[in-house]
């Protein structure tokens, strides 16, 4: 769980909320049904218009990533690559075969897959960093996913601002009328921004760098696999290795 997150959500909603009630502001005020339809449903149609189903699909399900990223044990993983050279070196290649089929990581699986069936160091490289380049490109599509409903929100916003001084206009000889127009005016605007500062664009941003984590996390597995074909020191492994951890 990232406590972090957390912290940060409650901070930014106390204090907004609490800078409005200490102003004699009321919650009931903020809440405003019309407004939220108009930047939530344009907002969101706009970024489902904008992207392919499967990257949309793909934002939703990473959206957990935020309160619980992906574990990555770097330190873990660097015992098991060690692990994997000593045995190279003593059993020969053929004997990480029954290690490769019980990992559970799948790229670190490929990997050993690789170095079972006897491919050249160039090779299981040029093979992991396609599949590396490719991992990543999507997910850094599903969290643009984010980028943009912080990108559209603030407009959206604007949009149902728009509509609601126009409701006042076409109303103004119906004094009953002109409190809803001008509370939905202003009431979406900070929707928009509010929603794009404080929500979808730290969503996106956090996406990201955890995909920077992960990508660099894949990065260590190819190097140590390659490392293992090109028969390095398991000492010498472990060294290179250890510098992914000062990153």
């Amino acid at each position: 769980m990232d406590i972090l997150s957390i912290i940060g959500i409650a901070l930014a909603l106390g204090a907004i909320l609490g800078g409005n009630a200490m102003e004699g502001g009321h919650l009931s005020s903020l809440m405003q049904l019309t407004a939220f339809i108009i930047v939530a449903g344009g907002t969101v149609g706009a970024v489902m218009l904008q992207s392919p189903l499967a990257t949309f699909m793909k934002a939703i399900k990473m959206t957990v990533w935020v309160f619980i990223p992906p574990k990555l044990a770097a330190s873990e993983a660097i015992e098991k690559i060690v692990n994997w050279s000593n045995i190279a070196r003593k059993e020969g290649l053929l004997g990480l075969e029954s290690l490769a089929e019980e990992e559970p990581e799948l790229f670190a699986r490929k990997g050993l897959q690789l170095l079972v069936d006897g491919s050249e160091p160039e090779a299981i490289r040029n093979i992991m960093e396609v599949e590396l380049s490719a991992k990543e490109y999507l997910d850094i599509q599903a969290a643009k996913v984010y980028e943009g409903l912080g990108g559209y929100c603030p407009t959206v916003g604007i949009i149902g601002a728009v509509m609601g001084l126009i409701h006042v206009m076409n109303n103004l000889a119906d004094p009953s009328k002109l409190g809803s127009g001008i509370a939905v005016a202003f009431v979406a605007t900070i929707y928009g921004v509010g929603l794009a500062n404080m929500f979808f664009l730290p969503i996106a941003n956090k996406l990201k760098s955890l995909i920077h984590s992960q990508t660099q996390f894949r990065e260590m597995i190819i190097e140590g696999v390659v490392s293992i074909a090109e028969g390095e020191n398991p000492r010498n492994i472990e060294t290179k290795l250890q510098g992914y951890l000062s990153t």
